[in-house]
């Protein structure tokens, strides 16, 4: 049974940061591209970064690029989610989520995850 286990979410105020840890079990981690995304009140799930199972690319959503470093350690089965400089417009639950199959293309599509985490509250206060 695949299991992700996030931790690392709470309330910050504008300009704090946050890091998010993912821990997977039940599956070779190392195999399988990792990602993060998150939901707004009222929104749809939205792609928020992405990283290779190897960790030869990564990528992050607009919005978020330059603020927000995905990545990963192998050795821990752990994703990492580094969150700078937050705004008030970060507010959102968050989810890791691990790719279906083993494959060196980037999943930016929230569809396109199988396994997912139970989801943390970031909260962003002004």
């Amino acid at each position: 049974q695949v299991q992700l286990v996030e931790s690392g979410g709470g309330l910050v105020q504008a300009g704090d940061y946050l890091r998010r840890s993912c821990v997977v079990s039940g599956r070779t981690f190392s195999r399988y591209g990792m990602g993060w995304v998150r939901q707004a009140p009222g929104k749809e799930r939205e792609f928020v970064a992405a990283i290779t199972w190897n960790d030869a690319t990564t990528r992050e959503e607009d919005s978020v690029k330059g603020r927000f470093t995905i990545s990963r350690d192998n050795a821990k089965n752990t994703v990492y989610l580094q969150m700078d400089s937050l705004k008030p417009e970060d507010t959102a639950v968050y989810y890791c989520a691990q790719d279906k199959d083993h494959t060196v293309v980037l999943t930016t599509r929230p569809s396109g995850y199988d396994y997912w985490g139970q989801g943390t509250q970031v909260t962003v206060s002004s």
